[in-house]
């Protein structure tokens, strides 16, 4: 008998909590700003879904807190991540997008410059999950991936850090393909332009899904033409866009590498909160993310928008974060190696 009226005591306690957590999650928030840092300049897809994300987040989130969008463009998204890391407050008053690249970059020790620990950040969600495409305008010679073995084609590509570096880098290694690389565009938009300039004949990364999003004219008029694409899966509309792991499937001298980066792609456009943001206002967060996908008003601007949805939870997005960070070492070594790399001790 002792023993449950304990348990119905402390079922009690625990009930009675709940709405005082929740009251003191809203009185936090009330006349409070939340910054979302994005990591790209104004324009492309990551400004995008931010934007259209901020609309429509505050309003589940106890307390209704506005939402600021600020772009902090910057060595392929290090910038705003060490920013995260080091300078945000840890209140739950910053959320940034995170670049897609940084998983791997942390994992393969690419930039002594990104001074984040991805496996610190409370991760939120993600907003679409998208294969990486590799791209290149129609005016270019290079028709396909075994036109891009045979010629140097010119790739645009922004800072170390991103992923946009990454995979022609990989295709180069692993594939024997001689995408030549122009650094230094601040952001994707920035390098869509070069394409359509001829300063550069294509881009080294973007999702599906983005092109979509924002460069819509473009494939509807044939203008953009995919030469590969990178995930667990074909896109149902690229059937017949060769997919990365297909084109190693059973070289055992290749297929990890293939593996590593495809499944980094499942990171896609995710969205997190610092290190050390108090636990329930990250619940809260996660939870309003979830609210938002279910918004009707949501979901009717993300399809005027032609942006497409496809999220993953934050315990989803935590999960594939640490996979991606624990990769084996002497994966790892093989895959430095490919990359010329110095091996990991």
């Amino acid at each position: 008998m002792t023993r449950l009226f304990g348990i119905a005591v402390c079922g009690a306690l625990a009930i009675a909590a709940a709405p005082a957590l929740a009251d003191s999650v809203s009185d936090f928030y009330q006349g409070k700003q939340i910054r979302f840092v994005i990591r790209t300049p104004p324009g492309g897809d990551y400004d995008e879904y931010t934007r259209l994300f901020a609309r429509f987040m505050g309003k589940h989130i106890p307390g209704n807190p506005a939402m600021i969008p600020i772009n902090m463009p910057g060595g392929g998204g290090i910038t705003a991540a060490n920013y995260m890391a080091q300078i945000a407050p840890r209140d739950g008053t910053v959320i940034g997008i995170v670049s897609q690249g940084l998983a791997a970059d942390q994992a393969l020790g690419l930039s002594p410059g990104l001074k984040a620990d991805l496996r610190e950040f409370n991760w939120i969600a993600n907003i679409v999950n998208s294969n990486q495409l590799l791209v290149v305008w129609h005016t270019s010679p290079t028709k396909t991936i075994e036109d891009a073995k045979k010629r140097e084609t010119l790739i645009g590509t922004t800072g170390a850090g991103s992923a946009s570096v990454q995979y022609p880098a990989f295709y180069n290694n692993v594939l024997g393909t001689k995408f030549k690389l122009v650094f230094g565009y601040p952001g994707g938009q920035d390098i869509d332009l070069a394409m359509q300039r001829g300063e550069v004949e294509g881009r080294g990364n973007n999702t599906w899904a983005g092109y979509k999003a924002t460069f819509q004219s473009a494939i509807r008029d044939g203008k953009l033409n995919v030469l590969i694409q990178t995930g667990l899966r074909k896109e149902p509309e690229l059937p017949t866009v060769p997919l990365f792991l297909d084109l190693v499937k059973g070289d055992a001298a290749r297929e990890p590498s293939a593996k590593f980066m495809s499944y980094a792609v499942a990171i896609a456009r995710p969205f997190a909160a610092p290190p050390g943001v108090p636990p329930e206002r990250v619940e809260t967060l996660r939870r309003a993310f979830d609210a938002t996908m279910k918004d009707a008003d949501f979901l009717a601007e993300a399809g005027r928008l032609n942006a497409e949805i496809d999220p993953l939870t934050g315990e989803q997005v935590q999960d594939i974060v640490a996979q991606v960070l624990s990769t084996p070492k002497d994966t790892i070594r093989q895959i430095q190696t490919t990359l010329g790399l110095p091996a990991s001790p």
